[in-house]
């Protein structure tokens, strides 16, 4: 699937600030990484990926450097960017680490978050359910990310924040393809919203039993994949 040009943000990151157009470009990008859309191993221009989101090259080239800092790409000289690879062991660790802190602090915020900021995530888990419906994994990742730390800020921790983004940077989604073809991510996307319901109604239990099964989904449907990339086993 064709990537789509990158564009100005709908939303503001965290802390309200907005996001710069090379901001923009990287999370795009980061995006492509973690839904498989740029494979592991695979050697990636700056122009051909500017082409690719209609982009300038600039930009694009600034912001593989940024992820190349944050260890998600290597450089190769004279021929642009490596993907890095991440074995299904690292992925198990991620996804187990993400629970350790994302579960609690989301259950937390049943008892804790104002109403209205958790309203105002609303408008992301709608996006996240068009881009599902659409078949568009990058701004399904984009959105989903959004909502996710977003939602994390509420309980004012910073660094938490920070430690659960970099995580999700380095996850993989090989299976949002397969999703896509069998219509089955739009169900998926719809637990955002049946999230935020259960935490508008102040119940614990159903949102410990939404943020469990959709965390499951990272190692379960959502990284399900026919074969394996290249160097990722």
């Amino acid at each position: 699937m064709a990537a789509q040009p990158v564009g100005a943000p709908s939303l503001p990151t965290l802390g309200g600030k907005k996001r710069s157009y090379r901001e923009g470009v990287a999370d795009a990008l980061r995006a492509a990484l973690i839904a498989g859309e740029l494979l592991p191993g695979e050697v990636y221009s700056a122009p051909a990926l500017a082409a690719r989101f209609g982009v300038s090259a600039t930009p694009v080239r600034e912001a593989m450097l940024d992820l190349a800092k944050e260890g998600l790409v290597d450089t190769v000289p004279n021929k642009g960017f490596r993907v890095t690879a991440v074995s299904d062991r690292q992925l198990d660790e991620y996804t187990h680490i993400r629970a350790l802190i994302e579960i609690p602090t989301v259950v937390e915020l049943a008892r804790t978050a104002d109403p209205v900021s958790l309203e105002a995530l609303r408008p992301a888990a709608r996006e996240i359910v068009q881009a599902a419906a659409a078949g568009d994994l990058i701004a399904y990742v984009e959105a989903d990310t959004r909502f996710h730390l977003g939602l994390l800020a509420l309980a004012g921790n910073a660094h938490l924040v920070e430690v659960v983004g970099d995580l999700r940077s380095r996850s993989r989604l090989y299976g949002l393809t397969a999703l896509v073809k069998a219509g089955r991510l739009l169900a998926s996307a719809e637990e955002h919203l049946e999230l935020l319901d259960a935490l508008l109604a102040r119940d614990e239990h159903a949102v410990r039993q939404v943020m469990t099964r959709h965390l499951g989904h990272v190692r379960g449907l959502w990284a399900a994949r026919e074969s394996a990339p290249p160097g990722t086993q």
